[in-house]
């Protein structure tokens, strides 16, 4: 298939589609993702995740999850175009920043690294650059509701607000927490408390 006519099907399931992770699934399936840049997702699936944060597993599944739990959601964000194509990139920095450091599996700055190929891969498939834009910094600020809870020094609230709506950011937070395995009902319920706080914290500095 065309990669830009699989844009646009893969655009109007991510719209429409009540849980896109089957189509995608598909897609993989099939061979349609091994064509540059399809292969920055489909590279995906043979990224591992630490098992005591991600049971779930790879990359790939993690994905899906977020995909569908997005879906679920995007009534509530105020550009659901922008929203669902940044769950299905969101962690695209993972494939060239994961790593073993003394026996532990990390992704360490797979935020900065996915914003920037978030945005290539968007622009390889079509011409708005706006559009590309906002994407861009959606991934890049994904990580920030774990940042600015735990209080690390990689929190910047700042320049967080400064790139995009805190309300969008934090809806996608929001899937990208509850789309990993084990969710059992206080894990959920910790998370959602975690995003309030999240919410919290960061408007009370933007003020």
């Amino acid at each position: 298939m065309d990669k830009k006519l699989l844009f646009k099907e893969i655009d109007h399931r991510l719209l429409n589609d009540p849980a896109p992770s089957a189509y995608l699934n598909e897609l993989l399936a099939r061979g349609h993702l091994d064509q540059y840049p399809y292969t920055m997702l489909s590279g995906l699936k043979a990224v591992k995740q630490s098992p005591q944060h991600h049971p779930e597993g790879d990359v790939w599944n993690h994905t899906l999850m977020v995909v569908d739990i997005a879906a679920e959601n995007k009534d509530r964000s105020k550009d659901r175009r922008v929203f669902m194509w940044s769950a299905l990139l969101h962690d695209l920095g993972k494939l060239p920043a994961t790593r073993i450091r003394r026996g532990r599996i990390t992704a360490y700055d797979h935020d900065k690294l996915g914003a920037g190929l978030a945005q290539d891969f968007l622009m390889d498939l079509q011409e708005d650059e706006a559009f590309a834009e906002r994407v861009r910094a959606m991934v890049r600020w994904h990580m920030q509701v774990l940042f600015v809870v735990k209080g690390l020094p990689f929190a910047d609230i700042k320049g967080m607000l400064a790139d995009l709506d805190l309300d969008e950011i934090a809806l996608l937070c929001y899937c990208d927490r509850m789309g990993r395995g084990g969710m059992d009902r206080e894990k959920r319920s910790k998370e959602e408390e975690n995003i309030q706080k999240f919410i919290k914290l960061s408007s009370q500095q933007h003020t």
